[in-house]
Formats: structure tokens, sequence, C-alpha cells
């Protein structure tokens, strides 16, 4: 008998390895935009996808491209990674060596409604290319920004069930340590977020009422 899939775990490639056997019956991810470095096969036996994109690419083998634009056909897709950008500030830690650590390693936008935006373009061209009955996986994570708190994967879940799809399943990836800026010890009003979330979503030719 197999092992039961758990929605909770510690390792991103067992989590992934899990939705692609639950919900991708060819059992690979045909495209990832959001490819940087390829983190999320390394050291995994997930094979590398068919078309691999960035923005800036850091690999030869990766193509220029937006994931608000992608050089694809129309339902031409089965199975898409996203992980996008999560950061979005103004404030202080883009300016000192101590708070700019996560910053600096992932990028930021200016603000919180820019990357929404970006989140529902990402989430309209993903349902352009994806298959019917394609397979979206959304990696995405909570934050604190600016002291208010931002619940990232509410409003993806909602945005991508207003662009039509399914939201069929979510996961938790947990993690043992986080990066923390010293002022962020000092000044901390909420809990620090030790986990990110994998949303399955699932392209569909129906409006579903989401609550």
């Amino acid at each position: 008998m197999a092992d039961l899939i758990k929605s909770i775990g510690y390792d991103q490639g067992e989590i992934i390895r899990n939705i692609l056997r639950l919900h991708v019956p060819e059992g690979k991810i045909d495209c990832d935009p959001t490819f940087s470095t390829g983190g999320f096969y390394n050291g995994t036996d997930i094979a590398l996808p068919q078309y691999r994109f960035d923005i800036s690419p850091q690999r030869a083998d990766v193509v220029q491209a937006d994931a608000r634009n992608l050089p694809l056909v129309d339902g031409s897709i089965s199975c898409m990674m996203l992980d996008p950008p999560f950061l979005a500030t103004k404030g202080k830690s883009l300016n000192t060596t101590d708070g700019n650590i996560i910053n600096r390693r992932f990028g930021v936008y200016p603000d919180e409604k820019s990357l929404h935006r970006c989140y529902s373009d990402m989430l309209t061209e993903a349902y352009r290319v994806l298959k019917p009955d394609g397979i979206l996986i959304f990696k995405c994570q909570d934050k604190v920004s600016s002291g208010k708190q931002y619940m990232s994967h509410v409003y993806i879940m909602n945005e991508a069930v207003r662009i039509g799809f399914y939201p069929k399943d979510l996961f938790v990836l947990l993690a043992k340590s986080r990066l923390v800026a010293d002022w962020q010890k000092r000044n901390q009003k909420h809990s620090r977020k030790y986990h990110a979330y994998f949303i399955v979503l699932q392209k569909s030719d129906r409006r579903i009422e989401y609550v």
C-alpha cells in the first residue's frame, strides 16, 4: 500500500512529488516561468520542465520571458509551476545592511498593490496557456510588511477562483529555520512565518463561489 500523502511537510521536493502523484497524470511539470536557478529540481528526481523561463535568466538553458506574457500558444501546457516574488516594501529594510538580507536574496516589489497585480497577471496568463483541467502549482507565503499582516495565499486563492481556476488542493511547507534580521527581533509585533504554501489550482470552465 502506498504511503498516505499528508498536507504538510518539511521537504519541498517531497511535496512537489506528492502533488504530481495526486493531481498530474503525466507525472511531470511542463513549464516553469519563474525558474531562477532551478532550486525546485536540484537534488531530486523531479524532471526539469521542458519550458524553462525567467525574467532574468541565470542559466544558459533558461529562456528570457515574463511570466505575465509567455511565448506559448493557448491551451498547450498540462502542468505549470509558479514561484513568484513575495516581498513588497518601501521601508527601512531596503536601506539597512542587516535588514536587507531577505530582500537582496529574493527581490522586492515597491508595494503590495504592485505585487498583487503581478500575481493576478501571472494567474491570467497561466490560465491561458494551460490545457482544460491543466494544473497550476503556485508557491506563496504570507508575510508582515511595514507592520501590516498580508495573507497572500487568501488573495491568490480568491483571485484564481475569479479567473476560473478550481482550488483543488493545498500543501503547507514547514521550515525549521528562517532568515530573521536583528531589527525584526527587536520590533516583533506578529508571529514569524515558518511556513509557505503550495496551492494546487485546476483550470476549469466553470465559476464557483469560494468562501
